[in-house]
């Protein structure tokens, strides 16, 4: 089975950071992969921006190593590869002062009918700069679109700063705020999971579920991060922003459409009926974690200190909350929240546990009857395992045993899913926002988050350390286990 690919609208991408990480990561790849796919047409440019002085020659040899780097050597043949060089340009720009806009204006100048979209793939005190010329340059038009990258502040009120530079020059409609676990292929078929089979909807409340896990672990360290990561620590870097869009989209009531304001509408009232976690109760519902040296996949790891090359810190690395949701449909169901550095493995995964039957037929021979579980696996293999009680098979009797009913999407499709940065980006020339966040997200998210912060800052909770290699502080087990519940993978 195959998916129809339709090509997107002419369109001018200009990508604010275009010798960066990201972009050589993440941005070019993914434009490559879907002109390889035949998704752009003939006419969609990409101009690089950045102060460094390379000209196209110097950047065309920036992008040849990026996708050598980042791109499956079978994928680039030489005609895909040449196709997509003939699209890039590149302007030596100061985005805080006058150099090389009007040579940026000239270049756009051909492309005014055409989709305009401005990528920030820069640091957020940049954001309000480069606006300010964009605007002064005169290159905003009726198809223009902004793209901006987390981190969106620091805490409520520097976002909303962040938001207001932004929307001085952009309208609403026209602002997408990326967040890159919303394009993963099983993100979106949460979607489907819920609303398009008949046998789960019924089920998705506080009478047929008794909680929810959502994991996001990282076996890496901070790496060369270390400098940003020191001033945000796992809950900006992490759970105000992709640990709660996914709380969102499990959570969520069903939208009348599958329209970009009626999801984020939906979403949004997610993000007001979380229970506030203060000083009063922090310390109960919260882990802070840091990890020290430790192993993995049986190799030396060094701690965080040695990693930022510091003698203290008390920035975590790894948090577990317990939440709640005061609605009518999930009151009373804990959702147990973790994510982390240098941790057993990584995975980014969402469980549904249900709850036990209420009445066994079967006698003590058949065996302990497990609860079904639903797992929804983000990465590294995207796909679902639905955990169910079967007769194991032969003439011994009814001996019960739980097994796997199990989909990979790639074995499923037969075909890789896309990269999620490849989806989002096409969302953006078509000018499709379900995807993304909306502003009042953004402050909704930072009302939750910032009084954990500042519950841990004047209280000085206690950071608990772990071992590189494990999946955290003890405390966090103590945290789940206080409910009864136990982590996945304690409980296999």
């Amino acid at each position: 089975m195959s998916s129809r690919t339709i090509q997107v609208s002419p369109f001018d991408l200009v990508v604010f950071g275009g010798t960066g990480d990201l972009a050589a990561r993440k941005l070019l790849p993914a434009l490559f992969q879907r002109d390889r796919a035949g998704q752009l047409p003939s006419n969609g440019r990409i101009i690089g921006v950045s102060r460094r002085t390379l000209g196209d020659d110097g950047y065309l040899g920036f992008v040849r190593q990026s996708l050598k780097d980042h791109v499956k050597a079978a994928d680039l043949e030489p005609e895909a590869l040449e196709r997509f060089l003939g699209r890039i340009h590149f302007c030596s720009v100061d985005v805080t002062g006058e150099a090389g806009w009007p040579e940026l204006a000239a270049l756009l100048a051909s492309g005014v009918e055409f989709v305009r979209a401005f990528y920030f793939a820069v640091s957020p005190d940049l954001f309000a700069p480069i606006s300010q010329r964009i605007k002064q340059f005169g290159l905003v038009t009726p198809h223009s679109r902004v793209v901006v990258e987390k981190p969106l502040g620091k805490d409520g009120e520097s976002a909303r700063e962040v938001n207001a530079a932004v929307a001085c020059v952009f309208e609403e409609s026209q602002v997408f705020r990326i967040d890159h676990y919303l394009g993963k292929e099983t993100v979106q078929n949460l979607m489907a999971l819920r609303f398009a089979n008949r046998m789960f909807e019924p089920l998705w409340n506080s009478t047929h579920i008794d909680h929810i896990q959502i994991t996001v672990a990282e076996d890496i360290g901070v790496g060369d991060r270390g400098g940003y990561y020191d001033t945000s620590g796992a809950v900006r870097d992490m759970v105000q922003n992709h640990i709660l869009q996914l709380l969102c989209l499990i959570a969520m009531e069903p939208p009348d459409a599958f329209q970009a304001d009626s999801v984020r509408d939906e979403k949004l009232k997610v993000l007001k009926a979380l229970k506030r976690i203060n000083e009063r109760n922090a310390e109960h519902c919260t882990v802070r974690g840091q990890y020290r040296s430790g192993s993995v996949g049986g190799l030396p790891a060094p701690g965080y200190l040695e990693d930022i090359g510091k003698d203290e810190s008390d920035t975590e690395t790894f948090v577990a909350i317990r939440a709640e949701i005061a609605n009518w449909r999930w009151a009373g169901v804990p959702f147990f929240l973790r994510t982390g550095k240098r941790l057993g493995g990584r995975t980014s995964e969402i469980v549904v546990n249900f709850r036990p039957i209420s009445h066994s037929i079967f006698d003590h021979t058949a065996g302990r009857i497990s609860q079904n579980r639903l797992v929804i696996r983000l990465q590294p293999d995207e796909g679902m395992t639905l955990e169910v009680m079967i007769k194991d098979p032969g003439p011994g009797g009814m001996r019960l045993r739980s097994i796997p009913l199990d989909m990979s999407f790639a074995e499923t499709f037969g075909v890789s899913n896309p990269d999620a940065y490849e989806r989002l980006l096409m969302d953006v020339i078509r000018g499709n926002q379900t995807l993304f966040m909306r502003h009042d997200e953004v402050a909704a998210a930072w009302r939750w988050v910032d009084p954990i912060l500042a519950a841990w800052n004047n209280t000085a909770q206690r950071i608990h350390h772990y071992a590189a290699g494990t999946w955290g502080p003890s405390a966090s087990v103590a945290l789940i286990e206080r409910d009864g519940r136990t982590w996945l993978e304690d409980s296999e």
